[in-house]
């Protein structure tokens, strides 16, 4: 097999599969994939959708209007000014009001795997929408069931939670590993003798760690976790607890994490949003003894680096380290809002009914298009085209852009990549959308960010680094 893909194959065989990193890592544990009750989506069959769900309607849409209504009837939280007003896409091309072409290189910021109007996508959601869209959480219904064993049976974990984004599937990873916390400290309580039990008030951890650079999330439990002190600070005080280390030092988080008191550990297998850096081996194994030695919940934030980003299925499968929970959320959906708090049995055991749950999670709709995404990403040669294309992105920027004193260094894995800059990267992502190319910043502003769609093809990153090279030279 292929190092790098997932395959429905015997449990004998699949004994024998291994994954190398690029980096040269062991491999990773093998997948346990066990026969889900719809192994594949049942969209397949109407691939020949497509051209009539990209039909241009610039003629009827107005983008003055749409400038004027959202600057007058939308908070103003994005600062999006007059930027282009979108109107259908199909791969990784996206059209404006005007008809103008664009190659699209952020998809949704890491969101949209599949690119734009992917038939078996597009198939999938039209299908489902015509029987039944939600029927909230007090119900069953197969889709999400279906896509649970999926996730189950291709990760570390045993049991999966939806919700309906990332932040949210931080805030739930934080109740998972205090209600875990709480549960143990009382088993351990229950053998103390109870006239001590009288005079002793029962503690447990309930403080977090994260780390430098990270970014987790804005809601409020989320945002105490993230890093930048722009986002944080319009909202303080915070809930106390929370401590913060650095990121890819050992000491510092050996420091921060204390048994008794740290509940739980909040680190990104790749950072996105903080500057595109990939945590090594021996850092995600240090965090994970640590955690082992302290009784911490360690937690991998794999929001914008799962679901084959990095080339593999979850991004820590490159250096075979593995959590106690995981949370994903952007891609799983590719475009419809979906998050999930992915956990081992010992973590899902101290959750009871009634401790968490949402009214739109989990629903049909949207757990059969991620059946439909996850299928895709999980078939034939599609980690190779992920593998293959982040490497010829890669090589090609730093071909393309050496002897220009502003440029640093290219990092990243598979299709997360960054470029490091001594100058502000936001000039630059302009004049390369006046160019035709959508691409984003990261870190401190001096970094740009490449996320394209996992489908995209050897012709279009040879566009993209043409584009940025040109645009270099403008800046």
């Amino acid at each position: 097999l292929p190092v790098h893909l997932p395959r429905l194959v015997s449990p004998r065989a699949m004994a024998c599969v291994t994954q190398l990193s690029l980096s040269g890592a062991p491999p990773p544990q093998p997948f346990r994939r066990r026969v889900a009750s719809r192994s594949v989506s049942r969209s397949t069959r109407f691939s020949s959708l497509v051209p009539s769900a990209i039909k241009d309607p610039t003629s009827t849409i107005d983008a003055t209007t749409v400038w004027k209504d959202e600057s007058e009837c939308i908070v103003g939280t994005y600062g999006r000014g007059n930027t282009p007003v979108f109107t259908h896409g199909l791969g990784c091309l996206m059209w404006d009001t005007t008809g103008k072409e664009y190659l699209d290189f952020t998809a949704g910021i890491a969101v949209n795997v599949l690119g734009h109007s992917d038939p078996d996508w597009v198939a999938a959601v039209s299908e489902q929408a015509g029987k039944l869209c939600h029927v909230s959480n007090l119900y069953h219904t197969e889709p999400g069931a279906t896509l649970a064993r999926k996730l189950v049976n291709d990760s570390f974990a045993d049991k999966v939670f939806y919700c309906n984004s990332g932040t949210e599937a931080i805030e739930g990873a934080i109740k998972f590993a205090r209600k875990f916390q709480k549960t143990k400290a009382e088993k351990a309580d229950a053998n103390t003798p109870k006239w001590f039990r009288k005079v002793k008030k029962l503690k447990w951890a309930t403080e977090t760690v994260s780390f430098s650079n990270c970014f987790h999330g804005r809601t409020l439990g989320a945002l105490n976790l993230t890093w930048k002190k722009a986002y944080r600070e319009p909202f303080v005080p915070l809930s106390p607890g929370h401590t913060f280390a650095t990121y890819g030092d050992l000491e510092s988080a050996r420091n921060a994490i204390v048994a008794g008191k740290t509940a739980a550990v909040f680190v990104e297998p790749v950072q996105g949003e903080g500057g595109i850096f990939p945590a090594d081996r021996a850092f995600l194994e240090g965090l994970r003894k640590i955690c082992d030695e302290t009784g911490a919940v360690l937690v991998f934030d794999e929001v914008q680096c799962g679901l084959g980003r990095t080339g593999y299925l979850w991004g820590h499968q490159s250096v075979g380290v593995f959590p106690d929970i995981m949370t994903i959320a952007k891609p799983l959906a590719g475009g419809l809002p979906i998050g999930a708090v992915l956990c081992v049995d010992k973590i899902a055991a101290a959750m009871a009914p009634g401790d968490h749950g949402s009214t739109f999670a989990g629903g049909p709709l949207v757990c059969h298009a991620a059946n439909a995404v996850y299928d895709k990403v999980t078939g034939p040669k599609f980690m190779e085209n992920v593998t293959e294309r982040g490497e010829q992105l890669r090589e090609g920027l730093r071909d393309a852009l050496k002897g220009d004193a502003r440029f640093v260094e290219v990092r990243g894995s598979g299709l997360l990549v960054g470029v490091q800059l001594t100058v502000p990267a936001g000039p630059l992502v302009g004049i390369c959308r006046e160019a035709g190319l959508l691409v984003i910043t990261a870190g401190a502003g001096d970094v740009l960010r490449l996320l394209p769609p996992l489908v995209v093809s050897e012709s279009e990153v040879t566009k993209a680094v043409a584009i940025i090279k040109d645009a270099m030279g403008k800046l």
